[in-house]
């Protein structure tokens, strides 16, 4: 079991509640029951998650896929894994999902009838370097209809899971762009704590814009402590 200082506990105000009326499936997703403590074994609880070699610098680009460029606006987006005191946390998996341009995912279950782009399977995958720093290069998702609620779209949004040094460090959250104008009506930006919701948006980065190529995002990661980014108690799909 993995065992905290009391001052990495504390993240009151940072994270949503396990249920929020106005996300409707918050009730489903998370256990109804008290939680049952198994034992860790060693390949839990010991890394590294992934054998050398594995992620490569291909799985960081999801602009090209199936022989082929995806379409829509091309950005780069990049940042930080941190611990609370700013330190930075080499060798995490970061992983990615998202929709495409259109707002689709590449997924048997998404019902929305925007067009599939042949080359953009939406996923992605890179681990932090020494000073913490990853890059992804992606498409701009689209804005997608959900169906929480009367008119209700999802903000653009990108899909964020890391892993740290076991399979039982694992933490999900979502980056979101700036300025985006649904973000008034998504209960799954408004859940949490309104002073840690401009924790899940992304800065624009003119600095990492690349000229007549693609715009730059900057989403840095804090993993607890009162900067801590909010994480979900589950996985998303939405």
């Amino acid at each position: 079991m993995l065992l905290l200082p009391p001052e990495y506990r504390d993240q009151s105000g940072v994270h949503a509640p396990l249920d929020f009326p106005e996300y409707r499936t918050t009730a489903r997703r998370h256990p109804a029951q008290p939680l049952t403590l198994l034992p860790q074994r060693l390949t839990e609880i010991t890394g590294p998650v992934l054998g050398e070699g594995r992620v490569t610098a291909a799985d960081a680009d999801l602009t090209l896929a199936n022989g082929g460029e995806a379409q829509g606006q091309r950005i780069i987006v990049h940042g930080r894994v941190l611990d609370s005191d700013g330190k930075a946390i080499p060798n995490t998996l970061v992983e990615v999902w998202q929709a495409n341009a259109g707002g689709r995912y590449r997924h048997t279950g998404d019902r929305w009838p925007a067009p599939l782009d042949p080359h953009f399977n939406g996923t992605g995958r890179v681990l932090t370097d020494a000073e913490g720093r990853y890059r992804f290069t992606t498409i701009k998702p689209g804005a997608y209809p959900w169906g929480n609620h009367h008119n209700a779209w999802r903000p653009a949004h990108i899909h964020f899971s890391l892993f740290g040094q076991a399979f039982t460090q694992r933490l999900v959250t979502q980056m979101y762009f700036p300025d985006d104008p649904m973000f008034f009506q998504d209960p799954i930006f408004n859940a949490a704590p309104e002073d840690s919701r401009a924790r899940m948006i992304g800065a624009f980065d003119y600095e990492a814009t690349q000229d007549n190529w693609a715009l730059g995002f900057r989403f840095d990661i804090v993993l607890r402590g009162r900067n801590a980014t909010p994480f979900e108690e589950d996985d998303h799909d939405d």
